[in-house]
């Protein structure tokens, strides 16, 4: 566990992990379908879900954009900060990252706005 006294509380590799399961069965993805996305191999995708690895910032950047959700998200998990330009948060980020709502409303929540979207779409 990080000894550091930076603002930042870390959650370390296994709460990534976790939350890169998470993010990824809410985004309804096979391990493969999101290692292909990200341009990661399945293997190291998984060793990542169990928490056996720290990414390297381009491969956060890689499951960030795979995922929609903020590469400060995923750093923040490793006490670290994206040293580029933030990202704009989307709608289905926000959704996507929301701690107090549980992974089945995150989906109801994304599949009604989905389907706003596709509605407006064709209007």
């Amino acid at each position: 566990m990080s000894t550091s006294s930076s603002d930042s509380n870390p959650l370390g590799v296994g709460a990534l992990g976790d939350f890169i399961r998470s993010q990824r069965r809410l985004a309804e993805l096979s391990q493969r379908e999101l290692a292909k996305l990200a341009d990661l191999s399945d293997a190291y995708l998984s060793q990542l879900e169990r928490g056996l690895h720290e990414p390297s910032v381009r491969v956060v950047n890689g499951l960030s954009s795979a995922l929609n959700v903020p590469a400060e998200k995923l750093l923040n998990f490793l006490g670290r900060e994206r040293t580029e330009g933030a990202d704009a948060v989307t709608t289905e980020s926000a959704i996507a990252t929301d701690e107090t709502l549980t992974d089945a409303q995150k989906q109801s929540l994304l599949d009604v706005y989905r389907a706003f979207i596709a509605a407006n779409e064709h209007t």
